[in-house]
Formats: structure tokens, C-alpha cells, sequence
């Protein structure tokens, strides 16, 4: 497989996982539509990483490999298809790789949503900074694991849920820990165009997980076109 095949099957692997994203990108400048989708294609890797259940040691070597591999595109030597369209940024891509540890220690059940947020503060605070140079403006460190934990509540469901929100009821630990994640959940409007975008539809997911406890279908393009202009504005 070439190069480019290699890298366009990674970004292709995201779009399927984020369908909402083709009826949001006619917001996002053309030039940028291909550097945003690798840099979030490989958050998504780190998210796999951090969601993963079962046998956790293939993630692990995973997550170690990666975080090599981030130290050489802070030296210009990538190894990974997405790094021919990132490494070419200067970013602290060093500073990321050795954020990434904290992963495997935030997927212990945190004791709260203070725990959950403070377990993944430095990784997000890493993932900021390189994407103020990757996208040209930084999202709020909050924001960025406010989506993090959307997307393992997402992913895993009542597992990923912090103790304090895990009731008798173990239908409404899901909802009760998605509301309280859309309460913490601020900065909205910080952070470029692109990022505004997909949180808006990473909130509108976890909108829906609060109302059904379960993972719900897309709403109707219309929908979907509105609330990506209204997050391209910064409303």
C-alpha cells in the first residue's frame, strides 16, 4: 500500500466513525479539511487506546509505540501514515508522547467527575497545545477532556461511569454522569472552527446518551447542518 493510500484509509476510518462530520465540513475551509481529519484520526487512536476492553496489554504496546513515535516528529522521522501530513507541523509533539501514559491510568473508574477530569488534566493540557499549532488556536484544557470522557462514555457505557454517579439503578448511572459532564463541559467557543464543530457534535451525542441512558441515531441533516453552523459561528 502506498503512502498515501495508507494515510487516506486512516482518515477514512474516522469519517466512517464520524458520519456527522461530512455534512459539517462545507463550514471548514477546503485547504484545512485534510489536516484537521489526520489530527483528529489521531486522537481517535489515542481514544482506542484509552476505551479499549479486555486484555489491555496490546493497547499498552500500542500506546508506548506511539509515544516513540511522537518524539520522532518532534525530529522530523515519521514512521505512522498520519504523520506525512503532521509531522510537518512544529509542535510539541515530545511534550503529547509523553502525555500519553496518563491514559492507561484513567481508565481505573475515577471516584467523581473532579477525579475523571484530574486524571486526564496533563494529557489534555498536551493535546492543546500541539493543536494550537496543528489547527492555530488552542481549545480550553477542560474542553478537550470534557470530550475525551464523552467519547469513553460513549464507547463503553456504564463502565466508564465515576463511582459517585453509579446508582441502584444502573440505567440511570449513564444519563446521570452524561448530564453532569454537559454541566462541566464549558469553553464552547474557545478553540478553532474545526474542534468547535465536532464538540458540538460530540455534546449532541452525549445530549442524547443523558435523554436514552443508550447511544441513539444521528438526527436529521437539517439538524445536523444547523448545529455545525452554529458551532463554525462560535454560538
Amino acid at each position: 500500500m502506498s503512502d498515501s493510500a495508507a494515510l487516506d484509509s486512516f482518515l477514512d476510518k474516522w469519517r466512517a466513525r464520524w458520519p456527522e462530520w461530512s455534512v459539517a465540513e462545507v463550514f471548514v475551509a477546503p485547504a484545512r479539511r485534510d489536516i484537521a481529519v489526520a489530527w483528529f484520526a489521531l486522537l481517535q487512536e489515542f481514544d482506542d487506546v484509552l476505551n479499549v476492553s479486555g486484555d489491555p496489554m496490546p493497547a499498552d504496546a500500542k500506546l508506548a509505540w506511539w509515544s516513540e513515535e511522537l518524539r520522532g516528529w518532534s525530529a522530523q522521522r515519521s514512521r505512522h501514515p498520519l504523520g506525512r501530513r503532521l509531522e510537518p507541523v512544529r509542535a510539541a509533539w515530545s511534550a503529547l508522547g509523553d502525555a500519553l501514559p496518563a491514559l492507561v491510568a484513567a481508565r481505573e473508574t475515577p471516584s467523581s467527575g473532579e477525579a475523571a477530569f484530574a486524571a486526564l488534566a496533563g494529557y489534555g493540557a498536551a493535546v492543546a497545545a500541539v493543536e494550537a499549532e496543528v489547527l492555530g488556536r488552542a481549545p480550553a484544557t477542560d474542553a478537550v477532556v470534557a470530550q475525551v470522557l464523552a467519547a469513553r462514555l460513549a464507547d463503553l457505557g456504564a463502565s466508564a461511569v465515576p463511582t459517585a454517579f453509579r446508582q441502584p439503578d444502573d440505567g440511570a448511572a449513564v444519563p446521570a454522569w452524561a448530564t453532569d459532564l454537559l454541566r462541566r463541559w464549558d469553553g464552547r467557543r474557545e478553540g478553532a472552527r474545526e474542534r468547535r464543530v465536532l464538540a458540538a457534535y460530540m455534546r449532541g451525542r452525549v445530549v442524547r446518551l443523558a435523554r436514552q441512558g443508550v447511544p441513539a441515531a444521528l438526527p436529521s441533516r437539517p439538524v445536523l447542518l444547523f448545529a455545525g453552523w452554529r458551532a463554525a459561528r462560535g454560538d
